[in-house]
């Protein structure tokens, strides 16, 4: 009977199932990894104290949804992007880039309007929210929008999707999945 299971076959098998479970439980370790910087952000967004712009990603992670307050002394227009104001109305979320005397540059949304045209600013002192970005690890909501735009939307860290319970589910259903396909398999060759 063993000549008749194919021992390549089952091996291949057995090491994805065993990947399989393991990227489970890389899921589980990254869901409550996640659960403690939910916690820690919704923590921040009740601080009332400001906190400097932190430029190592490490502390800025730690800083999301912290009040924050810096000198803008760059000047331009406007990029208007898809946004929603502190109503909750679409509209368009006008993001402005100040360059940081170290040189690092900050994203900034600097208000909300129902018009796409690009808005002149003057840089000045900026205080609003820092929250994560993708592309260049933080952004900051102001507080006050400038002169012609209304407040936009304050980043709400309830937001933040969270589903790596669900990836995790996955991957374990991946995992049974391949066990009863390649049980069905076997027996069937041994069948016949």
């Amino acid at each position: 009977m063993l000549r008749r299971i194919p021992i390549v076959s089952t091996l291949l098998v057995l090491v994805a199932v065993g990947v399989m479970i393991r990227l489970g439980f890389w899921q589980l370790d990254r869901l409550h990894r996640k659960e403690a910087l939910l916690a820690l952000y919704s923590q921040n967004i009740r601080l009332s104290s400001e906190v400097a712009l932190p430029v190592a990603p490490r502390e800025r992670e730690r800083a999301y949804f912290r009040h924050t307050r810096f000198a803008c002394p760059s000047t331009g227009t406007t990029r208007p992007m898809a946004g929603h104001n502190a109503k909750g109305e679409t509209g368009w979320a006008h993001w402005g880039e100040c360059r940081l005397p170290d040189g690092m540059a900050v994203a900034v949304n600097l208000g909300w309007s129902q018009a796409p045209a690009a808005v002149r600013y003057m840089g000045g002192t900026i205080g609003g929210i820092i929250a994560p970005d993708g592309q260049s690890g933080a952004r900051v909501v102001a507080d006050r929008p400038i002169e012609g735009l209304e407040p936009s939307a304050a980043p709400d860290p309830n937001a933040i999707p969270n589903n790596h319970l669900a990836y995790a589910i996955q991957w374990f259903l991946f995992a049974l999945t391949a066990v009863v396909i390649y049980a069905l398999a076997v027996r069937k060759r041994l069948a016949a």
